[in-house]
């Protein structure tokens, strides 16, 4: 049996999509990193790129940037150079690192020089970006590697072995995070635009003959002894070998020139889920490679509209989370910023985390995976992208398969989310249906979703957006009570279903600065905050059984320039349970409230 992996990615991702070579499981491999200081130039008018009439400079040109910045002689004239006054963490935002940069969008160029082992050759070196905000271009020793749009999915460039030195390896970044209408996101946006490159950078050390991608799932109806089926993608004609030794299973399987599937019984396994997120050890090798990983086996489904993990009956207890850290006001990028959000929403009795807008650090799905929390999984389509703009889906779908190859193992995502709060009209849905029918095509084990529109219909909250004929469960945002109306209008509110799926409210809150405070008809004030999380766990209690569960907006306060109010905002969306330095507000133990009541049934 073979799963044509190579043939169907390009086809299902399109042609600016999931590189041709993909790299599973970088934690897992020999890395070296290259974190830590790297030298900047701010470069507004990208004059190291394009010269004086605005065409990209040739590889050779003396002014690029990516270039050397040491004169021959004394009479050599450089425009640029590299200074150790000059300097950002990586991974890391540039906003937060320095006053000039808070509100800066443009070109910042990044570079580090490394050395390099000769131990490492005799193999294959793959440069590695967990993610760069937003389009990168990347150059090594003078030579243009490659570059990648999308600000929150990985990328990375094989590095011939002719092109690195033992000594002195020159890396350069051009790395640009303007907004533009034909990107993904587009122009507008609810969140602060953090450019730089926000994730770790490694070189990916393998064997010529080497492991490169895989997935293993418990397959759903598998019969009275559970069975995991999957696939794995290897240098063709090697031998693999797949081992999951506390449960005594071993196969080995000839890799064929696309993915080879297997499928095995697996007696005694033990069920991943948010009680008990067991995970095995699990070793994947064809002799001169080895890959370990640890991976937790569980099923997700819905039968009618009744969502089900591994099924059984399942509730939702979410809240809505940013990949950012209030207190100091920048993008989360390693573990320990993962346990501090994701222990919030443990601390706040929640099973669920919806990683919003687009997809998180791997550092968060992986911990989320070691902790139980489940995970809805999304791509930037928001708002008002061009629905009409081929390109546009093609760079849509791009950051739909980068995501799913790499989080396809992760237990803890049960759910691909397309997109968040789109409007309808027919360009639109047929868009997102296309985004939605590549995500089941890519992997057909977990649900698919977007927060879908609501409308007013006969005085009811109508939930018939077309792309609810499409999605496996059916998710809205509702803010009643905030943006219109008092929250008491929570209690007359009647809600016309459509589908027969189940119903997942993927937002709703209400913003409070903290230490305010007044009586609850007071806007903005912790107990206006309050009231509108009473008001609205009433009206949940009040759902159809169809209802699944929740995902309040949000965790903490987060930054962005939308929000413009002198006092209230300052910069700052403060719908937060948790405030800008971390503290509780009153609607945090309503809601926790909530959360052990439900938790009980």
């Amino acid at each position: 049996m073979r799963f044509l992996y190579s043939l169907l990615l390009p086809f299902l991702c399109g042609a600016a999509a999931a590189q041709e070579l993909s790299l599973a499981n970088i934690p897992g491999r020999r890395t070296v990193s290259l974190n830590g200081r790297w030298n900047y130039i701010v470069d507004p008018y990208e004059t190291g790129f394009y010269n004086y009439r605005y065409q990209e400079r040739a590889y050779n040109d003396r002014e690029a940037y990516w270039n050397s910045d040491v004169p021959d002689n004394r009479t050599d004239r450089k425009e640029h150079g590299w200074s150790n006054k000059y300097t950002l963490q990586v991974p890391g935002d540039w906003n937060a690192q320095q006053p000039k940069f808070l509100y800066y969008e443009g070109t910042v160029w990044y570079r580090r020089t490394f050395d390099f082992d000769p131990k490492g050759r005799g193999g294959r070196v793959f440069l590695h970006f967990g993610a760069v905000n937003y389009e990168a271009h990347v150059y090594l020793n003078g030579r243009k590697l490659g570059s990648h749009k999308g600000g929150f999915t990985p990328f990375h460039f094989e590095v011939a072995d002719s092109a690195l030195k033992e000594k002195g390896n020159n890396l350069v970044v051009k790395v640009d995070n303007k907004r533009s209408a034909q990107e993904v996101p587009t122009l507008n946006t609810d969140w602060w635009n953090y450019g730089g490159i926000t994730r770790d950078v490694s070189l990916v050390l393998v064997p010529r003959s080497f492991i490169q991608d895989y997935s293993l799932q418990l397959l759903r109806g598998s019969g009275p002894v559970d069975e995991i089926g999957g696939w794995v993608r290897a240098t063709p004609g090697s031998t693999v070998r797949i081992e999951i030794p506390e449960l005594g299973l071993r196969q080995e399987l000839r890799a064929t020139g696309d993915s080879t599937a297997f499928r095995f019984r697996a007696a005694g396994l033990q069920r991943w889920s948010p009680e008990r997120p067991k995970r095995y050890r699990v070793l994947l090798s064809n002799g001169s490679d080895r890959v370990e990983d640890q991976i937790g086996f569980r099923t997700v489904e819905v039968q009618g509209s009744s969502l089900l993990l591994n099924g059984k009956p399942l509730f939702l207890r979410g809240i809505s989370v940013h990949e950012e850290i209030p207190q100091q006001a920048r993008r989360a990028h390693s573990r320990a910023d993962a346990l501090q959000l994701l222990g919030q929403a443990k601390e706040l009795g929640c099973n669920m985390v919806r990683l919003a807008h687009y997809p998180h650090n791997e550092h968060t799905v992986r911990a989320a995976d070691s902790m139980g929390l489940l995970v809805w999984s999304e791509i930037p389509v928001y708002w008002t992208i061009d629905f009409n703009s081929p390109l546009v889906l093609g760079k849509a779908k791009a950051q739909l398969c980068d995501m799913v190859i790499r989080d396809r193992n992760r237990a803890s995502v049960i759910i691909w989310s397309v997109g968040n709060e789109t409007p309808v009209h027919p360009a639109r849905t047929r868009f997102m249906t296309e985004l939605v029918r590549t995500a089941r095509a890519l992997d057909s084990s977990r649900l698919i979703s977007a927060a879908l529109e609501v409308h007013m219909i006969n005085g009811k909250h109508t939930i018939d957006d077309p792309l609810g004929a499409e999605t496996d469960i059916v998710a809205v945002n509702e803010y009643l009570g905030w943006y219109g109306g008092l929250p008491s209008d929570a209690r007359k509110a009647v809600w016309d279903v459509r589908y027969a799926k189940p119903l997942f409210f993927s937002e709703t809150g209400a913003e409070a600065l903290h230490g305010f405070h007044g009586d609850s008809l007071t806007r903005w004030s912790e107990e206006y905050q309050e009231w509108f999380y009473r008001e609205q766990v009433a009206m949940m209690k009040r759902m159809p059984p169809q209802y699944v569960g929740i995902s309040p907006w949000i965790l903490n306060d987060f930054r962005s320039p939308r929000r413009n109010h002198p006092v209230y905002q300052e910069g700052w969306n403060n719908k937060g349970l948790y405030d800008q330095k971390g503290r509780k507000k009153k609607a945090f133990y309503v809601l926790k409230a909530y959360y052990e009541e439900m938790s009980r049934r």
